[in-house]
């Protein structure tokens, strides 16, 4: 039995060694467009590689998924972040939980994932074939595939040549635009438009860019006119806003966002931890307490300094004003900037090169317990090249694993 995986990434090299570790016997072939093995898990988490999420309650898992949770449901069942532990585990591989549920290499590198695999390829006699970009899949009447492979290495000859395989997955990951899953459509399947998903918010000329750098641990961003919301770290940059709360809010609204051209705007709420009510109640005490204090040299809230004394300038209040001064109009401002600071966001940034769609193959073409086609047998599907995502934190590699390895292993 011959089987091609076409897509040299993290869910094809899992979908290739689950094969072979499961049926031996078989001749298995990846086959890669680039030069170049397992970009993203080179580049993913810095250059560390966040293997997956220490996120063992299934539940909890698939609550990371805007597009995929119920699809994931069974395959997590089968394979999730334990097996995944104990699969890289077994082979040496000692990983590490980070504080904020990330998990990572203990050597923080991510070749040590990448070496991994590769050997694990190597020990499984898997066929490796770079510069190979599949042209044409075609399913034949005997139920194989044919499949024209052309050279992307120009020093090469570029002349396609045709291979017939007894099964393919397919593992070519997202792509920027939906005529690149033109391929797959032509088979039957149905697509969803592929848009981006995890970005950073580009807020130009706007003074808090002044800011790169300063950080809130816990911050409230919502989207204008949506009930787009969620809470997280927020990071200033040179460009705007990012960190957690804001990628797991594009995440979410990856279309909605779409269809405003990235034109929007955000409310930001410094203080999750305060109801409007409460806030004015505790700046009342604040101006009795701190009275003769001045505002910009007593930062009551544990907000950075220079977040703090920015949002004074923002609303007005001179930093050298005491507590006991601040007017009725004044305290109303400081409220409301604490509370629902706003931001017209004009454009997004692709978060640290790692790009990640929303859109692929629709979920309901295939079947969730094998990762099979609905409309063509004997073609399988393993990651992001199917409509699934996650948000950030090692869950869309999660992803990959397990769809990977349930694609190679019922592959009867």
């Amino acid at each position: 039995m011959k089987i091609a995986v076409i897509g040299g990434g993290a869910a094809g090299f899992f979908a290739a060694l689950s094969c072979a570790s499961f049926y031996p016997q078989y001749e298995v072939t990846i086959f890669e467009k680039s030069n170049k093995l397992l970009a993203k898990v080179k580049i993913s988490g810095g250059g560390r590689c966040n293997v997956t999420h220490n996120c063992l309650e299934i539940n909890k898992l698939l609550k990371n998924y805007p597009r995929g949770e119920k699809f994931l449901r069974n395959a997590f069942h089968s394979f999730a972040v334990a097996q995944t532990l104990a699969w890289f585990e077994r082979r040496g591989v000692a990983l590490k939980a980070e504080v904020d549920g990330r998990i990572f290499p203990v050597s923080d590198d991510s070749q040590t994932i990448i070496d991994c695999l590769l050997q694990e390829a190597a020990e499984s006699n898997i066929v490796i074939r770079l510069s190979a970009a599949v042209q044409v899949l075609e399913p034949l009447a005997n139920g194989q595939f044919r499949l024209q492979i052309g050279r992307t290495n120009e020093k090469t000859d570029k002349v396609a040549k045709n291979e017939v395989f007894d099964k393919v997955i397919v593992a070519s990951g997202g792509s920027p635009k939906k005529e690149g899953l033109d391929w797959l459509q032509n088979l039957g399947h149905q697509i969803q438009p592929p848009v981006p998903s995890l970005f950073t918010f580009n807020i130009p000329n706007n003074p808090i860019t002044e800011l790169m750098g300063v950080a809130v641990a816990q911050a409230r961003v919502r989207v204008a006119d949506t009930k787009l919301v969620q809470e997280g770290a927020l990071l200033i940059t040179h460009w705007g806003l990012s960190a957690y709360s804001v990628l797991k809010l594009s995440a979410w609204g990856a279309r909605i966002l779409a269809e405003k051209n990235y034109q929007f705007k955000i409310f930001v709420s410094w203080l999750t931890s305060h109801h409007e009510d409460q806030l004015r109640a505790d700046i009342y005490v604040l101006k009795d307490s701190l009275g003769s204090r001045q505002m910009g040299n007593k930062n009551p809230f544990a907000l950075p300094n220079r977040l703090w004394e920015f949002l004074l300038q923002k609303t007005n209040i001179s930093l050298s004003k005491r507590w006991a001064d601040l007017t009725k109009s004044e305290l109303n401002s400081l409220v409301n900037i604490l509370l629902y600071d706003s931001y017209q966001v004009q454009g997004k940034t692709t978060f640290k090169e790692e790009f990640v769609t929303c859109g692929g193959v629709d979920l309901a073409d295939i079947d969730y317990n094998t990762m099979q086609s609905k409309k063509v047998a004997g073609l399988y599907f393993a990651g992001e090249v199917m409509d699934i995502d996650g948000v950030t934190g090692g869950f869309n590699f999660q992803a990959a694993w397990t769809t990977g390895y349930i694609a190679g292993q019922l592959m009867k």
